[in-house]
């Protein structure tokens, strides 16, 4: 069985995306992500290994505290 994706919001800090995933660039093409199952995505914007983070929301004072909620159902299509 295929190991699930979970993706936890960091207090003040990242996105943290564990599990079987892959990441794709705007042109549909794969990182090369060299066998990690764990890594961290940036929230801040200041990030300088964008869409990696690389601490630099510690450094900007980033805050962002995130509690788990229930969405409001997807709007109907048409």
């Amino acid at each position: 069985m295929d190991e699930t994706t979970i993706i936890t919001v960091s207090p003040n800090g990242p996105l943290r995306v564990s599990g079987n995933f892959v990441i794709k660039d705007g042109q549909g093409r794969d990182f090369d992500l060299s066998g990690r199952t764990m890594i961290s995505l940036c929230r801040c914007g200041h990030s300088e290994n964008k869409p990696f983070c690389d601490g630099s929301h510690g450094r900007q004072g980033f805050q962002s505290v995130v509690e788990a909620r229930t969405l409001p159902p997807p709007p109907p299509k048409p």
